[in-house]
Parts: structure tokens; sequence; C-alpha cells
């Protein structure tokens, strides 16, 4: 039997679940995330936590091309976390469909 709770995502993920596919919020969401990762990178190269590093990031970088290479790791972690997320929820909702037919062997559910 089905909780009250997976019974609403249920609902909600066999109503939105394409709509959520092609979502850009998603992707800003993971923008944010990969800039984080990415300024995070740029922090403690600069902070001095490493002298070495700091030492060949000064002498061997150039600023454009480390800036472009921030850009590219935060839009591949937008990416693949708009992929992870709408896959996990794909698993849950594949599982609940399965556990409730289980539960109903006479119901025939859509998928």
């Amino acid at each position: 039997m089905l909780s009250e709770k997976e019974e609403t995502f249920l609902l909600y993920w066999s109503e939105n679940r394409s709509r959520q596919k092609q979502r850009t919020k998603q992707f800003i969401i993971g923008l944010a995330t990969g800039l984080a990762f990415g300024l995070s990178i740029l922090f403690f190269i600069f902070s001095g936590w490493y002298t070495r590093a700091t030492m060949i990031a000064n002498s061997r970088l150039n600023p454009i091309l480390f800036f472009f290479i921030i850009i590219a790791i935060a839009v591949f972690m937008a990416y693949f976390y708009r992929n992870y997320k709408w896959e996990m929820y794909e698993q849950q909702y594949k599982e609940l469909t399965m556990k409730k037919k289980k539960a109903n062997p006479d119901m025939q559910q859509k998928d």
C-alpha cells in the first residue's frame, strides 16, 4: 500500500514528467552549483592555501582561459545535475508504479 506522500508524488510526476525534462529552472540550479564549484577552485588556488599551486597558477595560467574553464565546469555540472534529478525522479516513479501494481494486481496502470 502506498502512503499519501507517495500517491501525491505519483500524481505529480505522471502529469509533469515530460515538462520537467526540458525545464530551465533545473539547469539554472545546476549552473549555480557548477559556479560554486568553480569559484571554490579559484578560492583554493588564489588564497595561498597551497603555495606551489598558487605559484604555478600565477606563472602559467592565462586568466581568460581559466575563466572559460570555470564556465565550462559550471555548464557541465548544470547539465548533469538536471539529468541526474530527472532520472532519480523517474526511477522513483517507476518503483512506485511497480509497488502499486503489486498491491493491486487487477488494476491496469498506464505508463
